[in-house]
């Protein structure tokens, strides 16, 4: 499957974001990975709505909205209004009749859903959701900020996952040059990337190594 590269906005330059939006779109990103947070599911806040609308006029990127937060079902038409091409919820968040209505919601606006879990979430709870999700965001750090060191563990779920899920394989947390080559060689194509992308010096190089 082609490996795409999504930086994660976590990192960036908030002063300056459309030029930060352009800069890795120049670069080479296939798409941008929006992290927000609501300070109870994640121990943080970052944005809303209102960030992503300014981000859907400023750049043509597809836009992959993380939702990291508690009854995200209340959220889902802000965030489509808003722009959002993609949109991730945490299986921890939602229940299988809660998901079924928002694949409804975002099927009629041609959005695309994915599911995510954290760490110490086994992948066995995310199994009778497969067949409604578009793609699935393993986590390989425990979320809420950006920086953290990459969880070894999260590959062979990784590895796991993809014998049973033939879409797309997203991975967020501690991507580099080095955890990048252990990710894809167990089944991942979707890297998510913050301090490595946006801290680089030469940013196209960095999406470059990740690829």
């Amino acid at each position: 499957m082609k490996i795409k590269i999504a930086p994660s906005i976590l990192s960036a330059d908030f002063s300056k974001l459309a030029l930060e939006l352009e800069k890795v779109k120049k670069a080479g990103a296939d798409l941008v990975h929006v992290d927000v947070m609501d300070g109870h599911f994640v121990p943080n806040i970052t944005i809303g709505p209102v960030v992503v609308k300014y981000m859907r006029r400023s750049s043509d990127l597809t836009l992959d909205v993380h939702l990291m937060i508690e009854n995200p079902q209340k959220y889902i038409d802000a965030f489509v209004d808003s722009g959002s091409d993609m949109i991730t919820v945490h299986i921890e968040t939602v229940s299988l009749r809660q998901l079924r209505e928002i694949k409804k919601i975002l099927n009629k606006r041609r959005v695309k859903l994915g599911i995510s879990l954290n760490p110490e979430t086994p992948l066995a709870k995310i199994k009778p959701v497969l067949k409604l999700v578009d793609f699935v965001l393993v986590m390989s750090v425990h979320p809420g900020f950006g920086g953290q060191a990459f969880i070894p563990a999260a590959v062979n779920k990784i590895r796991q996952l993809r014998a049973i899920f033939n879409k797309d394989i997203a991975v967020d947390g501690g991507i580099n040059n080095l955890t990048a080559k252990l990710v894809k060689a167990a089944g991942a194509n979707l890297l998510v990337a913050g301090s490595y992308i946006f801290g680089a010096k030469n940013v196209k190089q960095a999406i470059d190594s990740l690829r």
